[in-house]
């Protein structure tokens, strides 16, 4: 079944790791995959660009159905094999509600990570960074850990309740992204905590980004946080 997919992923790529998640998760690993380098710019080759015109990755193929956008494909995947493996998204109605509206918060952590604050670090040459600023980004950072601290707090053990659901599938990724980069989840006991239980899941050691094996991150980057 899974030899008729095909994934075109990056390591360390919180968007490609997404649906590889799932993939474990639904039990079709062994799919055929190609793992691109970004520093040799890959994802912007004719291959690629003539499956995903922004020339991005993940990019996924199932036969003659190409999938881009990496929630998209996670979501293509739990709909076609919602019988298979984990049930990413639970059947019933106010469970699904809040799995789902947990994974769109996501794009908050992303935001405020991702967008304001790493995109700052790296484009902006060290002797330009302004300390002020940076300081305004960092506490966005930790207003916006202090809210999924409460959210898991709250919780069983996961995102949402007591089972590894899309909503820990698209969260997770981020956490384990700010350890490399520093982020002490010792300010955070609930984060810790969680972190701990996903990381040594089999479809987490499965897809750990293989680069990362290679040492840490720039711990300067989060450890702020």
């Amino acid at each position: 079944m899974s030899s008729n997919m095909f994934l075109y992923w990056g390591s360390g790529s919180i968007p490609c790791w997404k649906p590889m998640l799932v993939l474990e998760e639904k039990g079709l690993a062994g799919y055929p995959n190609k793992k691109i380098s970004f520093s040799d710019k890959e994802h912007k080759s004719e291959e690629i660009l003539k499956l995903n015109p922004r020339g991005q990755v993940p990019t996924f193929k199932d036969g003659e159905i190409v999938v881009n956008e990496s929630g998209a494909i996670c979501f293509y995947l739990e709909n076609k094999f919602s019988d298979k493996g984990t049930k990413l998204l639970p059947d019933d109605n106010a469970e699904r509600a809040r799995v789902l509206q947990r994974v769109f918060e996501v794009s908050n952590v992303d935001s405020s990570i991702i967008t304001n604050l790493l995109h700052y670090r790296f484009r902006t040459p060290k002797d330009k960074l302004d300390e002020e600023l940076l300081k305004t980004k960092y506490e966005a950072v930790r207003t916006e850990l202090k809210k999924w601290e409460g959210h898991l707090a709250a919780s069983q053990g996961y995102v949402v309740g007591s089972n590894f659901t899309m909503a820990d599938v698209f969260f997770f990724p981020y956490v384990a992204f700010g350890v490399r980069l520093g982020l002490d989840i010792s300010k955070y006991p609930a984060i810790s905590a969680y972190y701990d239980k996903v990381k040594d899941r089999p479809s987490v050691k499965a897809t750990w980004p293989p680069h990362w094996a290679d040492g840490p991150g720039d711990s300067s980057i989060m450890g702020p946080v």
